[in-house]
């Protein structure tokens, strides 16, 4: 063992980046991570969908895009089509077609908290369902009886 490694204390030590210390454990980042960073140049469409949370995954955004079920104002959009603040977003996400304003674009995956804020969400509000109580049955309860087929046959007789 040399002199100068004796001098050394043990453990990991601090480095030197651009005149700063860091501590260690703590990396140094000269910049924001582009995951915080407002990016306000355009981006793929694709990539936008699924950075906030509109879609499961990037594949599955790509896929609807080739699908025809997304559209950027009012023309159909490709995987490659940009997006940019103010534009507006029509994707079909399961049974519901979602329209979104961009307010914000962004590059990487976010927590849902910040991907809410990165548009206006415009979809108008689902119609309310009709409710038969009567035609209604408990799971697993089988074939109507001939008692209910008669109780259903008096209701729809008086629906008319």
């Amino acid at each position: 063992m040399t002199p100068a490694q004796r001098t050394r204390p043990c453990g990991p030590q601090p480095r030197r980046l651009s005149s700063q210390i860091v501590p260690p454990g703590l990396t140094y980042h000269p910049r924001p991570s582009a995951v915080m960073m407002d990016v306000m140049e355009p981006t793929r469409v694709d990539r936008w969908l699924w950075a906030v949370r509109l879609t499961k995954t990037r594949p599955d955004a790509a896929a609807a895009c080739r699908g025809g079920l997304v559209r950027v104002n009012d023309r159909p959009a490709k995987p490659s089509t940009t997006v940019s603040p103010g534009d507006e977003v029509r994707a079909r996400v399961g049974d519901t077609t979602r329209i979104v304003k961009v307010v914000r674009v962004i590059q990487k995956r976010v927590g849902a908290a910040d991907a809410v804020t990165c548009y206006l969400d415009r979809t108008p509000a689902r119609p309310p369902t009709s409710f038969v109580p009567v035609a209604a049955r408990e799971r697993g309860a089988g074939r109507p009886t001939k008692r209910d087929r008669r109780i259903l046959d008096r209701w729809r007789a008086r629906q008319r």
